[in-house]
């Protein structure tokens, strides 16, 4: 029985010593590999970012990221599986604030942007050029408002009901006054070609999308959200600049992890994100996106997202906007 008693003294003490040097491993982050979800189909313009993303955390870090698109439902899909996945920073959601914030405020949404998830960094923004179609006489901003107030019949396109270029549209209505007719598109690509043939009368674009007709000459670019000017069409003033204040609106993209990620991977996943974003090879690639380099942490990316909630219900609910999920 000594005997005994003394082996499993033995068999104790040697399992809580293995224990003890597991503990720490099991803890270590990463250690296997990093799920980044984007809610949009292959191919647009987050992957080649989600790609540079995911080599840079790899050398790091030594643990492959994996790119997973998953479109659908209006980018709810994709931000669901992100809500229920395991807090644990193995799987992220890489999107643009302003689609992550719109969605649940015009459909119903299985989670809560605010309590369901936790902000790591933002990585990139970009804003907004307002355009018109040839046909409109207006040169300026100021020309273009008191053209609008003028004509019940001009119209704005947008990338579909609910996009944020839609609300950006509603909100120059809101705050010049204008009743310019919203035109849904199903993408930006058709919303630029009506445009250009003059079915449309006005855009809000991201300047890397009309940078080249605005260039050639087939549209007019009137004024830039965003404290200065766009380095893709420098010669545009900001909105400021032409006559109207209050016009804040941008395109900001970063990684949200689900609530209840420990701190210490979400500071960790923060701090590589401003290294990555330091980078000449990152710096680039956004600059050929149209993107410009922005470095935020966790609370800093979390303020970013409550004012966009808070600017997109107000202008959802002055202009009645309403969207079925089909």
């Amino acid at each position: 029985m000594k005997l005994l008693a003394a082996l499993w003294r033995i068999v104790a003490v040697v399992s809580l010593a293995a224990a003890a040097g597991v503990a720490p491993a099991q803890q270590a982050y990463p250690s296997k590999p990093i799920r980044l979800i984007i809610p949009f189909p292959p191919g647009g313009g987050t992957d080649p970012i989600a790609r540079v993303i995911g080599q840079k955390l790899t050398e790091s870090w030594g643990q492959p990221v994996i790119s997973d698109n998953r479109p659908g439902g209006n980018t709810i899909i994709a931000t669901e599986a992100v809500a229920k996945a395991e807090p644990d920073g193995y799987t992220l959601l890489l999107t643009p604030t302003g689609t992550f914030a719109t969605a649940p405020l015009l459909l119903p949404a299985p989670y809560d942007v605010v309590r369901d998830f936790a902000p790591v960094a933002a990585f990139a923004a970009s804003e907004w050029v307002l355009v018109v179609h040839l046909s409109v006489p207006a040169k300026t901003l100021k020309e273009f408002i008191a053209y609008a107030k003028s004509r019940p019949d001009i119209n704005y396109a947008s990338a579909g009901i609910g996009n944020p270029n839609h609300l950006a549209g509603g909100l120059l209505n809101m705050l010049t006054g204008s009743k310019m007719l919203h035109v849904p598109y199903k993408g930006t690509g058709p919303a630029i070609t009506d445009l250009i043939g003059g079915r449309v009368q006005m855009h809000i674009a991201t300047p890397i999308s009309v940078a080249a007709h605005i260039r050639s000459g087939k549209l007019r670019a009137l004024a830039v959200s965003g404290k200065t000017r766009s380095t893709i069409v420098p010669d545009v003033p900001t909105f400021s600049e032409a006559g109207l204040s209050g016009f804040d609106m941008r395109v900001v993209y970063g990684l949200i992890a689900p609530k209840g990620t420990p701190p210490d991977v979400l500071s960790k996943l923060s701090a590589e994100m401003s290294k990555i974003v330091g980078t000449e090879e990152f710096k680039t690639l956004l600059a050929k996106q149209g993107l410009d380099p922005v470095t935020a942490g966790p609370s800093q990316f979390a303020d970013i997202i409550k004012s966009d909630i808070t600017k997109f219900a107000n202008i959802i609910k002055t202009a009645n906007i309403k969207l079925e999920n089909k």
